[in-house]
């Protein structure tokens, strides 16, 4: 399978449902995005161009997915391993999701943005020596894509905007297996890390509500996907992986 092939069937599903692809023809400096969904493989870290490239056996495809409905945006990653994933890099995509869960878990009524953003950055970096890409961050969500506040993997706590209830954002680790510097490719939207090592990516909207974090979107039906299809490799759930932590 492609990357063009899935964003061709991710469009009309998306479309068969009323609602609009968020990301096709949004305005970047180089141009308008031309797929409904970014793909990035292995060393991309975000905004991938889906190719007609295939998948191949090992690698890490991230998928980011946006949609417009009833004026409303949502925004939602997953990173999948395919086939023979080495065991590196398997953990790199455990790591990055249950940072994920760190993070929502920081996401409540008093608490600050800076809370949320060390969450993911100790655990990632600190306790399993990772690293977090700087230049791109998480967002507010809601009538426009990309709106304030920005939602950063690192910080300090205590530091940042305080969180209301309330309040929707799009809270996404991007995690590199090596160094944290990145760059931008050629195509002028893809972002590759510099040392070529993969990086994971998953993401989340989620609204404060009632004082505590309530996940708009979901990574159930991926995961039953998953669980179904021997191509794909299941990463291990978040209450085990915090178990293990």
């Amino acid at each position: 399978m492609t990357g063009e092939q899935l964003d061709r069937e991710a469009e009309q599903i998306i479309r068969d449902h009323g609602a609009t692809p968020a990301f096709k023809g949004y305005e970047g400096p180089d141009g308008p995005f031309p797929g409904s969904l970014c793909i990035s493989v292995n060393e991309m870290v975000v905004h991938g161009i889906p190719s007609n490239k295939e998948f191949q056996d090992g690698d890490i495809v991230s998928i980011d997915c946006g949609t417009y409905l009833n004026d409303f945006y949502g925004d939602a990653a997953y990173t999948f391993p395919i086939g023979d994933v080495s065991e590196e890099v398997m953990q790199l995509c455990r790591v990055t999701k249950a940072s994920l869960y760190r993070g929502i878990e920081q996401a409540a009524k008093g608490k600050r943005l800076g809370d949320v953003s060390y969450a993911i950055q100790h655990f990632t970096e600190r306790e399993h020596g990772y690293s977090v890409v700087r230049e791109l961050v998480g967002h507010g969500v809601g009538k426009e894509l990309h709106e304030d506040p920005e939602v950063p993997n690192f910080g300090k706590r205590g530091n940042g905007l305080k969180i209301k209830e309330g309040l929707v954002i799009a809270i996404e680790p991007m995690i590199n297996l090596g160094r944290k510097d990145v760059k931008q490719g050629d195509d002028g939207w893809t972002i590759f890390t510099k040392d070529r090592k993969p990086s994971a990516h998953y993401e989340h909207t989620i609204a404060v509500i009632n004082g505590k974090a309530q996940t708009l979107s979901s990574h159930v039906p991926v995961e039953e996907a998953i669980a179904k299809n021997p191509n794909v490799k299941e990463v291990v759930s978040v209450d085990e992986l915090m178990a293990v932590a």
